[in-house]
This record gives C-alpha cells, sequence and structure tokens, in this order.
C-alpha cells in the first residue's frame, strides 16, 4: 500500500468502457487467516488458464486485508506486514485484466460497535442486532453513518492507493430487515411524515418500499461519485441478489450502473437448472441493453447448511455457468476461502470459462431476441397471496419444455416500445397491476398482441387492493363471480373444438386445479375447457362426477386487431410446477402455440430437455441449444449430462444464401432452406452448442 498522500495515482490511462471488456470474471473471497497460506501463483495461474479477463478481489468492509489506516476499519489479526490484497491486483494487471475491490459492509466488529452504536441495526423495540451466524459481531444500519460516510472512506482509500477499476460492494443494505435505528426513523419521518411501518405489508408499507428504493439508490450514487471524483474511470457497484435492480431508481441505474452483477451463485433443493439463464432474462426485463454477469459458486448452494467452503459436482458447477451465459448472463466464479484443499472445482469452471471464450467472437455482438416474455412481477412490494408460490416456476418450466424461446418484461416497463418486439406476453399470475400497467397491456391487445393469462392477474391494484372484477375482465373476456377457493380431485372436460385441445386424444377431460375461480365468458369467447363440478375422493366407491361441466376453465378470444388472449381460472403454473403433470404443460404449450397464431420464427424439435436461446444480429442469427438433459434435472445437483440426439433447427430468413456452422464443434454444417426457412440437421450435442447462420455478403 502507498502511504504518500500526495503520491499520483497509480495509473491514468483507464477508460470508462472497461465493463463491456470485463466477460469473465474470477473472484477470491478471502478467510481472514488467509495471509498466512495463501498462493497468489495458483490464483494468477487459475486466471490465465480460464481466460479470465477481470477478477474481484476481497479488501476490506467486514474485515481489512490490506494496511488501511481508517480508524475502526478492522485489519486481519493475520495480516502482519503483508498485502494480500495488493498482491494480487499487481499480478492481474500484469495479465491485463481488469480489478474490483470487494468490501462487505453488512457487519462491524465489537470495538466498532461500542464506538458508534449510531451504526447499527435495530429490531422495533430499539434493541442491537446481533449477526445471526457469528457471536460479537453486529448488523450495520444502511440508513446512518456507517454507510454514507465510513464506507464511503473506506472506498476512496482502496481507490486512491491501488490501481482498481471499481468497487464492489456485497450486502451493501446491511440489514436485510426493516431497521427501527434512529437515523433510519428520522429519515422515513423527515421524508413521509409517517413512522416505519411495524412489519412487512403492515400501515406505510407502501411508502416504505417508495423510500428504501429512493434510499439504496442515493447511497449508490455517493459512493460512485466519491470514488470518480478520484478517477474518473472507477464505480462503485453494488451487489445484486436474483431479482435485479427492483430496488433501485432507474434514473440513478442509468447514471450510476454501468453493469449488473447478479449473485445468485447456484441452485438448491428443487430448483430447476434453466435458473441461471433466467437471471440474465430477468435483468434483460428491466434494464435490456445492461450488461449481465451471473456469479456462480464453486460449491453447493444450501442454505441451511451452508457448505461455503466445498465443492459442487463439475456439471452442476459447468450447467450453471453455461445456461447463464447462453441467456446473456456471462460467467463469473467465486471461490470462499483462498486455501484449496480440494482441487476438483478447477477443471469445470476452466472448461466453462474456455467455452465461452470460444463461442464470444460471435455473440457479443448479437443480442437474444424473442416472440413471448413472461410478465415478471417482482417490483418490491409485490403483494404475495398464499398460494402464489410457483405460478412463475410452473409457465417457465412448461415454455422451456415446450422448446418455446422466450424473454422476460418487467412489471415496471409496460410500455408501448418495450412490449412491441413481442407477439405474446405471458402473465402467469401477475396478481397485483396498476391501471396505467393495465391500460398498457389493453392497448398491447388493440394493436395485435397477445395474452396468456392465468389464475389471479389483475385482481389487485398496484397497492395490493382487490378489484371487485379483473381489471383486464374485458380484454380476456371474463367476469368474477365467485373468488379463489382451494378444492382436491379437481378436473376439466374438453368441450368444443379448438386448437387448446389437441395433445389430448384418447381422453375427455384432465386434471384441473387445485385453487380455482368462478367466472363467466363473454358470449364472443371461445370455452374449449369447463369445471367438472366438485366431487368426492373418497372412499372409492363415491370418486365420480354427479354433475355435467359447467364453468368454464380456459377462455379464449380473437380480437379484432389480430391479437389473441387465453384465460385460465386456476392455478395452472403452480400446480405444474408442484406436480409436474404432463397435460398442464401441453395446456400451456397450448395456449402459447395459438396466442401466437403462426409458426415461430425459430423451431428445435428432438428429443430431450432443451433451454433455447436466440442471438440476432442484422443478418445473422445464433441458436444457442443448453443440453439440460441429465438424471437429476429436477433435482440437484447434476451428476450428468447426457449428449443429445439428433435435432432439427428450423429458422426463418431472408434468402436462400446461407452459410451454417455449430460454434463449439468448430465445423461447418449444411443449411437446407425451402419455403423461406433454414434448416439445420445437428446431429448430437454435449452441454452446448450453437448453431450459427450467416447470410451475410
Amino acid at each position: 500500500m502507498r502511504t504518500d498522500p500526495d503520491q499520483a495515482p497509480l495509473s491514468t490511462d483507464r477508460t470508462p468502457d472497461w465493463p463491456e471488456r470485463a466477460t469473465r470474471w474470477a473472484q477470491i473471497t478471502l478467510a481472514e487467516d488467509d495471509p498466512l497460506h495463501f498462493d497468489a501463483g495458483f490464483w494468477l495461474d487459475l486466471m490465465r488458464d480460464s481466460r479470465s479477463n477481470a477478477t474481484c478481489i476481497s479488501a476490506g468492509g467486514y474485515v481489512a486485508y490490506y494496511p488501511t489506516q481508517i480508524e475502526y476499519h478492522y485489519r486481519s489479526r493475520f495480516l502482519g506486514d503483508t498485502d494480500p490484497f495488493g498482491a494480487l491486483v499487481d499480478g492481474a494487471r500484469e495479465l491485463g485484466m481488469s480489478v474490483m475491490a470487494r468490501v462487505d459492509p453488512h457487519a462491524i466488529h465489537a470495538d466498532a460497535a461500542a464506538a458508534h452504536s449510531e451504526w447499527l441495526a435495530r429490531d422495533l423495540d430499539g434493541n442491537a442486532i446481533e449477526h445471526w451466524a457469528h457471536p460479537d459481531i453486529w448488523l450495520t444500519c444502511a440508513f446512518t453513518g456507517y454507510h454514507r460516510e465510513f464506507i464511503t472512506e473506506v472506498a476512496r482509500e482502496i481507490v486512491r492507493e491501488y490501481d482498481v477499476d471499481a468497487i464492489f460492494a456485497n450486502r451493501w443494505e446491511g440489514y436485510s430487515g426493516i431497521s427501527y435505528s434512529d437515523g433510519a426513523r428520522k429519515s422515513f419521518r423527515d421524508e413521509t411524515g409517517l413512522d416505519l411501518p411495524v412489519g412487512e405489508h403492515q400501515e406505510n408499507w407502501h411508502e416504505y418500499v417508495g423510500w428504501r428504493r429512493r434510499q439504496l439508490s442515493r447511497l449508490v450514487s455517493i459512493w460512485d461519485e466519491a470514488v470518480r471524483d478520484l478517477r474518473p474511470h472507477t464505480r462503485f457497484i453494488p451487489n445484486l441478489g436474483a431479482l435485479a435492480a427492483r430496488d433501485l431508481d432507474r434514473a440513478l441505474v442509468e447514471k450510476h450502473y454501468p453493469i449488473f452483477f447478479i449473485d445468485k451463485q447456484g441452485r438448491s433443493g428443487i430448483e430447476a437448472p434453466w435458473a441461471a439463464g433466467r437471471n440474465g432474462k430477468r435483468n434483460r426485463g428491466v434494464f435490456p441493453d445492461r450488461p449481465v454477469r451471473l456469479i456462480t459458486s464453486v460449491g453447493p448452494e444450501h442454505h441451511q447448511y451452508r457448505w461455503k467452503d466445498s465443492v459442487a459436482p463439475a456439471e452442476e458447477t459447468k450447467t450453471w455457468i453455461v445456461d447463464g451465459f447462453a441467456q446473456g448472463a456471462l460467467p463469473w466464479f467465486t471461490k470462499f476461502n483462498a486455501s484449496v484443499p480440494d482441487h476438483r472445482w478447477v477443471p469445470p469452471v476452466v472448461e466453462a470459462f474456455t467455452l465461452h471464450a470460444k463461442v464470444e467472437p460471435v455473440l457479443k455482438d448479437l443480442r437474444i431476441t424473442a416472440e413471448v416474455a413472461l410478465l415478471d412481477p417482482t417490483r418490491a412490494g409485490q403483494l404475495r397471496t398464499p398460494d402464489g408460490i410457483g405460478h412463475e416456476d410452473g409457465f417457465y418450466q412448461a415454455l422451456v419444455e415446450a422448446r418455446v424461446p422466450f424473454e422476460f418484461v418487467s412489471d415496471q416497463e409496460l410500455t408501448p416500445a418495450r412490449l412491441a418486439p413481442y407477439k405474446v406476453i405471458v402473465l402467469a399470475n401477475a396478481e397485483q397491476l396498476g391501471d396505467d400497467q393495465l391500460a398498457q397491456l389493453e392497448a398491447y391487445v388493440r394493436t395485435g398482441g397477445s395474452l396468456v393469462a392465468a389464475y389471479q392477474t389483475s385482481l389487485y391494484d398496484e397497492r395490493g387492493r382487490q378489484r371487485d372484477d379483473f381489471g383486464l375482465g374485458d380484454v380476456l373476456g371474463v367476469k368474477l363471480e365467485d373468488p379463489a377457493r382451494q378444492v382436491k380431485n379437481n378436473y376439466i372436460a374438453l368441450t368444443g373444438e379448438h386448437r387448446l385441445n389437441q395433445g389430448f386424444e384418447g381422453t375427455t377431460r384432465i386434471i384441473g386445479g387445485t385453487h380455482i375461480l368462478g367466472v363467466a365468458a363473454t358470449d364472443d369467447a371461445q370455452v374449449p375447457f369447463r369445471f367438472i363440478p366438485d366431487f368426492p375422493d373418497l372412499p372409492m366407491e363415491e370418486v365420480y362426477p354427479r354433475e355435467a361441466p359447467d364453468r368454464p376453465a380456459v377462455v379464449c378470444r380473437e380480437h379484432a386487431g389480430g391479437g389473441r388472449t387465453v384465460y385460465f381460472p386456476f392455478n395452472l403454473g403452480a400446480i405444474f410446477w408442484e406436480a409436474l403433470q404432463t397435460d398442464h404443460g401441453q395446456l400451456v404449450a397450448n395456449a402459447v402455440s395459438w396466442a401466437l397464431g403462426k409458426v415461430p420464427e425459430v423451431t428445435v424439435e428432438g428429443a430431450g430437455l432443451v433451454d433455447l436461446a436466440v442471438h440476432r444480429g442484422t443478418d445473422e442469427v445464433a441458436v444457442a441449444l443448453v443440453n439440460l438433459t441429465n438424471p437429476m434435472a429436477m433435482r440437484g445437483p447434476i451428476r450428468e449430462t447426457l449428449p443429445l440426439p439428433p435435432q432439427t433447427v428450423s429458422v426463418a430468413v431472408p434468402t436462400d444464401q446461407v452459410r451454417a456452422r455449430l460454434l463449439v464443434a468448430e465445423v461447418d454444417v449444411e443449411a437446407t432452406v425451402e419455403n423461406g426457412r433454414a434448416v439445420v440437421t445437428l446431429p448430437t450435442a454435449g452441454l452446448l452448442e450453437i448453431v450459427h447462420l450467416d447470410w451475410r455478403s
């Protein structure tokens, strides 16, 4: 560390466009004892072997890994006269890498807590909140001088003394719940005239959500301006969770967020492997042009047992990284603790990063497109009814199984310009929509767009207040007669000929929902399925229907402008995610296909579970197939990826002069062009293949 305050900055030739070039990130999250034994040579060799071009290195905050001069900035007790942070920064710069310094402001040690009790997060009774995982350290409140002033000085010290491009803040929001510190109480009262809510969704919650968003956004602005004042190209970039930038104001994000880093490090439980790519889609749904990087842990993600210093199976790690970058969330790996007792994570990281380096030259100039979008209702404060879990997951799984390329569009971004690229918008259970959002969706349908909606979509306004009827009732062709109720042994009967009935040959009924609403359909609507009235599920002798099908279970409409709508008055997505009944997935696929009303621009046919992404340029298309076919597809971790059998990729093209290449296999293949479509047969694929079609002159 340089100690002469008059010494010039280490470099003056860095440029502000570095985030665009930093596409493969290696993170080293140091443990306090790492200064005793960490091997800088190992890490620098790994950065080179994995073709990483950027790194994030632990620097300070909760523990400083450099000789800080700031009072109460806790130095590792093993630091001595070493500077592990500085050694890694210098080595990475010699490799030509971008460098970020990691800080963590969410907790402080006992000496700082005793000297500055005003920095601490507090519960409703005013008690300081001790860390849940370690004794005698204390959680901080983001709305106090600790974040605004102390962390600002830490960031400035690092930027002043080291050749870094950014400060990366982990757990930067401090305490995740409502903090009742004096600073938070006063700030909220001064801005709103109100008292903090006593809990989530309690009185003043709506105002709290807006206030918190504004305060956190201002904090980002303070930090970013503080480091840019020292070096104009340097940025302060807070870490984000899987729900992207929902807690930040758009204007400040545009000014202060050159890049997003998404902290969804892996899957656990019954999460599907496509959850990696969903992070990329969700971020584009809010900020479609903002670069995104997905953080991947080399260890398993188990939130209860927290095996943070362990190693996940190789195929699990590779799949998470590859599905992420196929959907636009470029790779970042993190290793907790710089000691490496288990080296099994190294080859899969190198393999996945090398794979990205191989396809990057083509994909970097293309953008991901789709004809279908799933509405992302993740605005902070979003209503969550007790039966509201799994709706998005179920529709997402069904669309992946149906091989429908699709994107997200945020409920914060419902504008004509953002909706225009899509032919179909899917509302899995967008229950909380404001009048302005309803107006945009209604206009979208009038101008030829189509909607597929389910369950309680539009039954609540933006504040979570229940409406008397569906806000989109006139568009969907339905009127609410009875609120949602829980049922068992429910079935829906096929009634009449319709595209949504296809694929159910050999039966007159299929399983319905577990939460259903009573609706009436308008006269101009079609009803291809109706609910069979309730009948017992026990004793077995009583399990038979007593009455004929009556109320609508699926309602379809064709609109004058060319758009189509489909509405399911039951929890279709949630029950598919829970029970994975094939008929429910077929119903989703049929609805989207009928709503699209034409042959899709891109189709991929063949056996296996494949996550698709369509990358487009002016005169080229790259269709990415991520092979999720494995024995553990719905229950991690993945042990093995089964090679795909032959796949047929068909793409609408404007010319019959088309070249085709498989980017991973690195071979040219024949494209047969007929009736305006180029068809390529992919003989097999491992984890990833990308079919690149090019008709540039």
